[in-house]
């Protein structure tokens, strides 16, 4: 189903929308903003899974143990190190 709609454009937005239709990029101005509102589509719900995926790792970093700067820093180093005999650097 097809719904009417008016839009505002820029008269950027409006020169080059149209220049993709006159370079056969898409079939008419219409299929432009369409395009347009189904990358926004896209990526709203990437942002949404992407900020899910961050919620879900704070979570876990809070329930988890407190450690350090400085313990940190310690257990990547040993961390570089083990990784480094095992490959024989």
């Amino acid at each position: 189903m097809s719904v009417k709609a008016s839009v505002s454009l820029t008269d950027q937005q409006d020169s080059f929308a149209r220049s993709l239709v006159a370079d056969g990029h898409y079939s008419s101005l219409s299929a432009v903003v369409q395009r347009g509102l189904e990358l926004v589509r896209s990526e709203s719900g990437r942002e949404e899974v992407e900020l899910q995926a961050l919620r879900a790792f704070f979570e876990e970093r809070n329930r988890g143990e407190f450690v350090s700067a400085a313990e940190g820093r310690k257990r990547t180093e040993d961390m570089i190190a083990a990784k480094r005999r095992a490959q024989g650097v």
